[in-house]
């Protein structure tokens, strides 16, 4: 790595400048760049993009190393290790707002220098994976349709994605740092039982407490139906340091199972009421009564109405009125309607 990096030097005496540049030469590092001024390390900077820069905190011109580092961390990203001969109290902490990579006390050794250097870059290229991970992390938590809630130890919150916010009312810059209760307001509705809210029972157990049912009190009072999950977050060494509670309205879940439920309802009503006709009934060759179950002869049609949701309306066939009143019969059925070919005229 260190025939790779390069390092910018912004040194007020100019004898130190050199030394520290055959230094960094000797240990393998290149050069981008010297300067004594705090504006032009800034320009330097921008032009060059060093891999580290090691800022003297005194600098010449109205500009000294401290405020040129803030402004070069903020705008450019780049490491910066603070080379200083004090030591005292004050030039510490406001050289600290700056977020540092390192300090080296004048005079240093070759191998306070390198090693300096070297944590610098390391330090940088973790915070560059940690900056990514944690991009990555809140981009994919605001993809998702979930509300997510993560807190501390002591169950405080520390992030909640949008769809948290838009679900429970609540904005993340409101309510960071309190106790999730606050947000996570809900009334107890099934399954199962729980004596606290979700997070009070994974965070001192451990466990992963499976999907349940409540109702979320929202910020500003409406009640909402949840599934709502959570699970406690473990360090290497199995630490809990946290918990996440994942939850969603399930709203139209219940309203389309409460739909399922009248419909299963309504058509077991129906088959309730429907009555069928089945087996092997015993009928009379001679008169068609039909036995019941309690041995006693009925009318076919009296039989079919109490076992059955038919009507029946009244009439007489072709072959009766023939046989029951020949003399009217031709006005009553013409040729062309009661004959043999015709449906009406065929004897059953």
């Amino acid at each position: 790595m260190t025939d790779k990096a390069r390092i910018l030097i912004v040194e007020d005496e100019s004898i130190i400048a050199l030394d520290i540049r055959d230094r960094l030469e000797s240990l393998g590092y290149a050069i981008a760049g010297a300067t004594s001024f705090g504006q032009e390390a800034i320009q330097m900077a921008a032009e060059t993009r060093p891999s580290v820069v090691l800022m003297d905190i005194r600098l010449k011109g109205a500009m000294d190393g401290v405020q040129a580092a803030e402004q070069i961390r903020a705008r450019f990203d780049i490491p910066v290790v603070y080379l200083t001969a004090y030591s005292d109290e004050t030039t510490l902490q406001r050289a600290k707002v700056t977020e540092p990579f390192g300090y080296l006390l004048k005079p240093f050794e070759d191998r306070e220098l390198h090693i300096a250097i070297a944590v610098a870059l390391y330090k940088h290229e973790m915070e560059r994976k940690l900056r990514q991970h944690e991009r990555w992390l809140a981009a994919t938590l605001s993809s998702i349709g979930d509300a997510v809630i993560a807190t501390d130890a002591q169950g405080r919150i520390e992030l909640m994605n949008p769809a948290a916010e838009a679900l429970t009312g609540w904005q993340q810059g409101q309510v960071s740092g309190e106790y999730w209760t606050k947000v996570f307001n809900i009334l107890q509705e099934t399954t199962p039982p729980l004596g606290q809210d979700p997070a009070s029972q994974a965070l001192p157990q451990g466990t992963t407490a499976g999907q349940t049912r409540h109702i979320l009190i929202t910020e500003d009072g409406r009640e909402v139906p949840i599934g709502d999950s959570v699970s406690p977050i473990k360090d290497e060494k199995g630490t809990i340091t946290g918990a996440v509670l994942i939850f969603r309205d399930v709203s139209r879940e219940m309203q389309a199972q409460q739909a399922r439920e009248e419909l299963i309802a309504e058509l077991q009503e129906a088959l309730d009421k429907v009555k069928t006709l089945s087996g092997l009934l015993p009928i009379c060759s001679s008169c068609k009564k039909i036995r019941d179950d309690q041995g006693y002869w009925q009318q076919v049609e009296v039989y079919i109405q109490d076992h059955s949701d038919a009507e029946f309306s009244h009439g007489i066939c072709p072959d009766c009125a023939r046989k029951l009143y020949p003399d009217l019969f031709d006005k009553i059925y013409p040729a062309d309607e009661a004959g043999a070919g015709g449906p009406a005229g065929k004897a059953q």
